[in-house]
C-alpha cells in the first residue's frame, strides 16, 4: 500500500537538502531530508539585461547579448512537525521536539569546518569560555533535490523560522521553515578544482541536459503546431 492508501498511487519522493562538507580525507553528506514536501515552489529567472548598461543607448550592445547564465532562485516553505515522533515514543521527538531538524537545516546557511570538526571547536570554546570562534571562511555547497529531475547546487541566501507549538522544555514541536535559494551556475566554480566542485557541477549540467532534452521533446510534440503558426 502507497502512503495514500491506493493501491495505484505512486509513491512520492521527498526532497531534501545534501550539502557536501569535506572533512579530512573525504566529503561527508550532511542530509536533511523534507518531513512534507513544500505544496509551492517559486522559481525565478533573472536574464541579464543589455538595455541597463547605457541609458542613452549610445554604443549599446546587440539586444540579443546574455554573457552570463540568468541568475535563478526558488523560494519555498518546509513544514516541520514532531506530533508523529512524539505519538510513538521516539526519544529525539520527546526529548527536543524539532530542535535537531532545525539545526541541520540551520547548518546549510553557515561556514563549517566539518560536521566533527564544529563539534569539537564549539567544545573547547565552550571550555575556554572564549567568544572567539575558530575562523571558518567558507559555506559548504548545498544540493537541492527535488526528484530525478533537479538537483542543483544552491546557496542560502534568506532563512527564516517561525515556531508554533513548544514542549514543556520549551523545544519547538512544529514550525515552518521559509527559505530563498540561489543556483550555483559552473562559471562561479570556474577556478575550483577539488572533489565537492566537481559533483556541484556535474549535477547542475545533469540537470540542465534533462531540460535541454524535455525542450527538445516539446518542440517535437508540437511540430504540427509550429507549422500552423509560422507564415513561411
Amino acid at each position: 500500500m502507497s502512503e495514500t492508501g491506493f493501491r495505484r498511487s505512486p509513491l512520492l519522493q521527498k526532497g531534501a537538502f545534501v550539502q557536501l562538507i569535506r572533512e579530512v580525507v573525504t566529503v561527508v553528506p550532511n542530509i536533511v531530508v523534507f518531513q512534507y514536501n513544500p505544496e509551492r515552489l517559486q522559481r525565478s529567472l533573472t536574464p541579464w539585461n543589455p538595455f541597463e548598461v547605457d541609458p542613452s543607448n549610445r554604443g549599446s550592445l546587440a539586444p540579443q547579448v546574455q554573457p552570463y547564465t540568468p541568475r535563478e532562485t526558488f523560494t519555498l516553505s518546509i513544514e516541520l512537525d514532531a506530533s508523529d515522533g512524539l505519538e510513538e515514543g521516539a526519544p529525539q521527538a520527546l526529548t527536543a521536539g524539532i530542535a535537531d531538524r532545525l539545526a541541520a537545516l540551520k547548518k546549510l546557511t553557515a561556514p563549517s569546518r566539518g560536521l566533527f570538526g564544529d563539534l569539537a571547536a564549539s567544545a573547547a570554546a565552550l571550555g575556554r569560555r572564549s567568544a572567539r570562534q575558530a575562523q571558518r571562511p567558507t559555506v559548504p555547497v548545498t544540493l537541492f533535490v527535488w526528484g530525478p529531475g533537479r538537483v542543483l547546487p544552491v546557496r542560502i541566501t534568506s532563512f527564516s523560522v517561525e515556531e508554533t507549538q513548544f514542549s514543556p522544555l520549551l523545544y519547538p514541536t512544529m514550525a515552518r521553515v521559509n527559505l530563498q535559494l540561489e543556483v550555483l551556475s559552473p562559471e562561479l566554480f570556474r577556478c575550483q578544482n577539488d572533489l565537492v566542485s566537481k559533483i556541484a557541477v556535474a549535477a547542475y549540467q545533469a540537470t540542465q541536459m534533462q531540460e535541454d532534452a524535455l525542450a527538445v521533446a516539446n518542440i517535437a510534440s508540437n511540430i504540427d503546431t509550429l507549422r500552423a503558426l509560422l507564415p513561411f
